[in-house]
Order: C-alpha cells, then sequence, then structure tokens
C-alpha cells in the first residue's frame, strides 16, 4: 500500500513538472495564432484576427463555471475597456467534453447572447489553444501586446469570489502599464475558477 501510494504521488509530481515545463512564460509568442475556430457568429475566427492595434486579450471562459458567472460583470468590464483601447478580445471555450450538454455550441450562442458579448466567443475544438497555452481554469486570461508577446497571464483581479473584497484589478492594471510602456510588478498571477474539462 505504501508503495502503491509512493508511485502515485511520483506521478503526480511528474506530471505537474511536466505541465509547468509547458506553460507560457511572460515574453512568449502567441501560440497558435492562426489557427481558425468557430465563433457565434458561425464564422472562422483565429487570435490574429481578432488582435486590435494595441493587442489581444485571451481569455479561456465558459458557460457553466460558477466563477465564470460571479465574475460576469468584472468579465464584460474588462473586456469593454480593452477595445476601448484598441485592445482585441477573444473569449476561448475550451470544455471539450461538455459539448453535448451545457458548453455546446448552441449553449454558448444563448449564454453569449443573455451577457451580450460584443466580442469574439469561439469554441476550441478538442481543447487545441488551451493544450498549447497549457491553460487549466475558467476564467484565465493572457494579455498579448501589439507584437504577440505575452505581457500578463492570470486573474482578473484578486478576489474572484467577491467583487466588494477586490483590492487590486491586476488585468486593467497590465493594459494600463502596457499601453503606457511601461512594466507591471504583478504580472503572472494565479487564477481560481473551474478546471478546463477536456475530453479524455
Amino acid at each position: 500500500m505504501k508503495k502503491f501510494s509512493f508511485l502515485l504521488m511520483l506521478l503526480v509530481v511528474s506530471a505537474l513538472a511536466f505541465r509547468s515545463a509547458d506553460m507560457l512564460e511572460i515574453g512568449a509568442p502567441l501560440p497558435k495564432g492562426d489557427l481558425k475556430m468557430k465563433d457565434i457568429s458561425g464564422k472562422e475566427i483565429s487570435m490574429n484576427d481578432a488582435k486590435g492595434a494595441n493587442g489581444l486579450l485571451v481569455m479561456f471562459s465558459c458557460n457553466t463555471c460558477p466563477y465564470v458567472k460571479r465574475n460576469q460583470e468584472r468579465t464584460n468590464a474588462i473586456c469593454a475597456y480593452a477595445q476601448k483601447n484598441n485592445i482585441g478580445v477573444i473569449l476561448i471555450n475550451s470544455n471539450e467534453a461538455l459539448r453535448t450538454s451545457g458548453d455546446s455550441f448552441d449553449a454558448m450562442k444563448d449564454y453569449a447572447g443573455k451577457q451580450q458579448y460584443k466580442w469574439y466567443y469561439v469554441l476550441d475544438k478538442n481543447s487545441e489553444i488551451a493544450d498549447a497555452f497549457a491553460a487549466d481554469r475558467t476564467p484565465e486570461c493572457y494579455l498579448f501586446g501589439k507584437n504577440n508577446q505575452l505581457f500578463y497571464k492570470g486573474a482578473i483581479d484578486d478576489h474572484p469570489g467577491n467583487p466588494a473584497e477586490v483590492k487590486e484589478q491586476f488585468l486593467k492594471l497590465a493594459m494600463d502599464a502596457m499601453l503606457s510602456g511601461k512594466s507591471v510588478s504583478s504580472n503572472n498571477t494565479a487564477s481560481v475558477g473551474c478546471a478546463i474539462k477536456r475530453k479524455m
């Protein structure tokens, strides 16, 4: 039993080490920028298509995660702020294991309509983009500059559970710093949310 527990722990540690080695580091180039994904409009859109003059905000999201729903007002606000500053926005649904239920394409269209999305919301077939980013949470944010290099990754702010308790708006501060050509101290924060549901 002890031997089995040790082997199991070794496998978990190895998997985490492999995962962290694959994670995008600050300054990394945008992966799979030209890969086309189906947007809720029915059009095929790539991240490079979505990019604005000042960069791109990529957010892994979905319809079903309680943290996405809890952060929805903040998501809408930060996406609108990005667009106002010529930063393109694309929300990516990588929950491939839930395509026959709450994260189906039709459910995505319905959810986006109710939330009045004014940006791209695309289906990531086989979680290909999530795998390229080594993304594993919803919501999880990646901010790229006009040079397609990663400037910030992580959470929208420091209190995903309760907007009234927010003290630091990580993503907005990163956008402001990027737009003004400055660096930001918190450029890699921990995302809190639901695991992306990959198809096994």
